[in-house]
């Protein structure tokens, strides 16, 4: 299941692989856009998590995620604010969404300690396709300084996120 997971997510970002071949990679506003419809459909994922599950580490992982992915979304919202860009809609943001909705609609169906382990292991390879894509195409890709270090803090704290959701994946059974 995780295999399948993982593949998922890696032909979400497919399109953001052929950009990258066709040119030097997505545009700043394409990169924006990228990066807060990940951070808004893992929110969507915590809140599915918490109206779910009744695991204490599974809540306090999505409280978790709820927090942070909100906190880094405001911060792209205002540095997009200031800096006048409108985010722009592409191939990978769409692609995302519509991974994200398919993933909530097979966890509606779940419940207990499958839906549990089935939402660990989804964050767990969710994070590692986004801190991919981050790692080798939309920091490198960025233009915009500040763009480029919020992208490079959000990494930094979502490998954080990728760890305590490995960590979690080998105690929710």
């Amino acid at each position: 299941m995780l295999k399948s997971l993982v593949l998922a997510g890696a032909l979400a970002l497919a399109p953001l692989a052929a950009a990258q071949a066709q040119s030097a990679g997505p545009s700043d506003p394409q990169i924006a856009h990228i990066a807060y419809t990940a951070g808004q459909l893992d929110i969507e994922a915590a809140d599915q998590a918490l109206a779910k599950t009744t695991n204490a580490e599974v809540r306090a992982f999505a409280e978790t995620m709820k927090r942070d992915h909100t906190a880094v979304n405001e911060q792209a919202l205002a540095l997009v604010g200031r800096l006048k860009v409108t985010p722009e809609a592409n191939p990978t943001s769409t692609a995302l969404t519509q991974s994200a909705a398919a993933e909530r609609q097979r966890l509606a169906g779940l419940s207990g300690m499958a839906f549990d382990k089935a939402y660990i292991d989804n964050e767990v390879a969710y994070h590692r396709t986004v801190n991919e894509a981050l790692r080798g195409t939309l920091i490198p890709s960025a233009d915009n300084a500040e763009l480029k270090a919020l992208l490079e803090r959000g990494l930094a704290l979502f490998e954080q996120h990728q760890a305590h959701a490995e960590q979690l994946a080998r105690h929710v059974h």
